[in-house]
């Protein structure tokens, strides 16, 4: 007499399952991987000239003003590229700004900034975090401090004076950063303000409606 046997006991079944599992999961990882490359693909110059949104902007997103506004669909402040404006006096071509930009990254890389700083979520978290540091409202007071016109030019003298200017109890050593390093550094956290990372670092401006063009937060 033949014995019934549970579907669960079957290792024909099991077997079926877990490829077709395996499958699933292959083809869903497909996916994301080209929708992650489309959505961390840097945008072009001719993206911000129509006002087309990337959440990776264009090197010269440096040229634009940055600020930052709540979104009530999104449930956190969003970054809203505005007018053209100066940076360090001028505009940078793309090949100027890419060229600032790469400098930016290795001068941050050589310098170690990370020992001590976080970026987009890596490195130590003994000093603030980078991230979102060229919308700080801070700098508005180092700009009376350095004697600096921009926010820019106050970063830069920050970056390659900070024992001129000790603003925290943990004070940023001199690094011996070079004027045009401290150029490059300045574009590069300019760069990174821009880029749409859902919100993160958390409370970065809590309570926050809109980053105003003046360096002070509107509630």
């Amino acid at each position: 007499m033949a014995q019934n046997h549970s579907v669960w006991t079957s290792i024909r079944f099991w077997r079926q399952s877990a490829a077709w599992v395996t499958g699933f999961a292959v083809v869903l990882l497909i996916l994301l991987t080209f929708d992650t490359m489309g959505q961390i693909t840097m945008g072009t110059d001719a993206d911000l000239q129509k006002g087309i949104t990337k959440r990776v902007p264009a090197p010269t997103v440096i040229n634009y003003h940055i600020g930052y506004k709540f979104s009530e669909k999104r449930g956190h402040e969003v970054p809203v590229i505005g007018k053209k404006e100066p940076f360090f006096g001028k505009e940078w071509s793309p090949k100027e700004a890419a060229a600032l930009l790469h400098k930016g990254k290795l001068t941050e890389q050589a310098k170690n900034c990370m020992d001590c700083h976080t970026l987009l979520g890596n490195g130590a978290y003994y000093a603030p975090d980078l991230t979102k540091a060229w919308i700080d409202p801070k700098w508005k007071s180092m700009m009376a401090m350095t004697g600096k016109k921009t926010r820019e030019e106050a970063m830069a003298e920050f970056l390659q004076h900070p024992e001129r200017y000790p603003t925290h109890a943990r004070r940023m050593p001199n690094l011996k950063i070079t004027p045009d390093e401290a150029k490059a550094l300045v574009a590069f956290l300019k760069h990174m303000s821009s880029i749409d990372t859902n919100g993160f670092p958390r409370g970065f401006s809590k309570g926050v409606k809109e980053f105003e063009a003046g360096g002070t937060y509107a509630h």
